[in-house]
């Protein structure tokens, strides 16, 4: 059985829902980032702080920039 093409809103959803995944698998790395440098930092190696703050900083970045990708497909798809 053949689906129908996806119309124009159907795709922006998807590209909305899979910016969304990807968005809780960065947040979910972040976490454990963060949980494993404080425990290494707490355990005296303190040379693995500002490596991790650089990929936390980078992972912020990819969220910050998933966002507005999400909120510009949402507005243009209000604005039909």
């Amino acid at each position: 059985m053949a689906e129908a093409p996806q119309t124009g809103q159907n795709k922006g959803l998807t590209a909305i829902d899979g910016a969304m995944a990807l968005i809780v698998i960065l947040l979910l790395v972040q976490i454990w980032l963060l949980t494993t440098t404080l425990e290494t930092f707490l355990a005296g190696y303190k040379e693995t702080a500002l490596p991790a703050a650089i990929v936390s900083g980078l992972i912020l970045a990819a969220c910050v920039g998933l966002y507005f990708f999400i909120d510009r497909i949402d507005f243009e798809h209000r604005t039909r």
